[in-house]
């Protein structure tokens, strides 16, 4: 992989559950085949909300959910294949690869990886990266989004 460079950044200040859904709808709107998010943040930031609005735009009709137990979902959209990601529980890159995460990275499917940091050295330098930082207050989330190597 090459250094990274950031192509365009955009915060959002979210104040609800309801907004960061919304954040991610409006994101997904950019979104095509091939294409790789990584979301980064600690427990309750918001990650999985943000996926389930994105999985809204392109309209998902199954139930969307965090993958921590089964490590990939896969759901079907308007814009092809969306395989979602959860890699809290996985402690090394073996471990990621064991699950053919490289085949998923070289389809035409979208892929919303969660815990990314876990496969940051394997991961394409052509990404969005989206990281969640909890606000001054209690339901407050920072929300940047990056778009690495465009």
């Amino acid at each position: 992989m090459t250094s990274q460079q950031t192509h365009v950044h955009k915060q959002i200040l979210s104040s609800s559950e309801e907004e960061t859904q919304n954040a991610g709808k409006i994101f997904s709107l950019q979104l095509t085949g091939g294409d790789v998010v990584c979301l980064y943040g600690n427990l309750g930031s918001g990650k999985t909300r943000f996926v389930q609005g994105i999985c809204n735009g392109l309209n998902v009709r199954q139930h969307v959910l965090s993958p921590t137990f089964t490590l990939i979902n896969e759901y079907e959209s308007e814009r092809g294949t969306v395989f979602h990601f959860d890699f809290y529980r996985l402690r090394s890159t073996q471990e990621i690869l064991q699950l053919g995460f490289s085949e998923y990275l070289e389809g035409n499917g979208i892929c919303l990886i969660e815990w990314a940091e876990k496969a940051e050295n394997i991961l394409p330098d052509k990404r969005y990266d989206i990281h969640f930082q909890y606000g001054k207050e209690g339901n407050q989330r920072i929300i940047s989004i990056e778009r690495m190597n465009a």
